[in-house]
C-alpha cells in the first residue's frame, strides 16, 4: 500500500478535501473522495490488477495515484460538482490560495493547472 495524496481546496469560499488512497495489493484499486462539510460529494475508482506484474508497478500506481488526485481537483475547480461551469474561474481562485504568481502558458511545456496541482499536492 503507497502513501496517498490529501488536499484541501478552497472553492467559491467552501472548503473542499480530496483524498487518494491506494488500497493495496490485496485489492488492487486506487479510490479519490472528494468531500465537503465532512460527506463524500463524489468517488472515483480505478483497477490497477493489469499491471500488477509490470516491475515498475509501484511507480505506475504512485503516478495513477498522482493523476487521478489531480483530475479530480481539476474537475472540482471547473465546477462539475458545485454546478458552476465557469472556464478559468477555478484557476485564478487555485493562484490565489497558493500563493502562485501568474504564468504566460505559451512560455512553459506543462500547463498552468497541471504546476499548481503539483504545487498543492506536494507541499508538506
Amino acid at each position: 500500500m503507497l502513501t496517498g495524496y490529501n488536499t484541501n481546496v478552497t472553492y467559491k469560499g467552501n472548503t473542499y478535501h480530496v483524498q487518494t488512497e491506494d488500497s493495496g495489493l490485496k485489492n488492487p484499486v486506487v479510490v479519490t473522495l472528494l468531500y465537503a462539510k465532512g460527506a463524500i460529494m463524489t468517488s472515483k475508482k480505478t483497477s490497477y490488477a493489469h499491471i500488477l506484474d509490470d516491475p515498475d508497478c509501484k511507480e505506475k500506481i504512485k503516478e495513477l495515484m498522482k493523476q487521478q488526485h489531480k483530475t479530480m481537483i481539476k474537475e472540482l475547480l471547473s465546477g462539475r460538482y458545485t454546478g458552476t461551469n465557469v472556464k478559468g474561474e477555478g484557476e485564478s481562485e487555485l493562484r490565489e490560495q497558493t500563493g502562485a504568481t501568474p504564468v504566460n502558458k505559451s512560455q512553459i511545456s506543462e500547463s498552468l493547472d497541471d504546476i499548481l496541482l503539483n504545487y498543492i499536492i506536494n507541499r508538506k
